[in-house]
């Protein structure tokens, strides 16, 4: 189960640190008005960690041979049978929820530094 976690993690964060790259280079093209920028940010994580939710949502609904983590995982360490499916849903499911935790928890942050800097006035004239 661990070996599965394990690249269940390198998979699903690939996929997330690409995402996190997209919305990093918004964020820099809106880099004249710092406080958009961040509001910006906190959006599109927002929606990331949406997508992310719905994902562990539907996670136990998946054939475990159509995912990317089946496809890396070697023939001896792969689950079979009814309970070897379940744990396999189950450890997606968990990977999916933990990261859409960590973009809550960035979005969050990102709405905070977008306040304070519309506070203190810091926006494009």
């Amino acid at each position: 189960m661990e070996k599965i976690r394990r690249i269940a993690l390198v998979c699903i964060g690939r996929a997330v640190m690409f995402g996190a790259f997209a919305i990093g280079l918004i964020m820099i093209s809106l880099s004249f008005d710092p406080a958009l920028a961040f509001m910006a940010g906190a959006l599109l994580t927002l929606a990331m960690a949406e997508i992310l939710v719905v994902k562990a949502l539907i996670a136990p609904r998946q054939n475990p041979r159509h995912t990317e983590v089946w496809g890396y995982l070697d023939k001896s360490s792969r689950p079979a049978g009814a309970s070897g499916r379940a744990v396999f849903l189950c450890v997606l499911r968990d990977v999916y929820a933990l990261f859409a935790r960590r973009s809550y928890t960035v979005a969050c942050t990102f709405f905070a530094a977008s306040l304070v800097l519309r506070f203190f006035g810091m926006t494009a004239v």
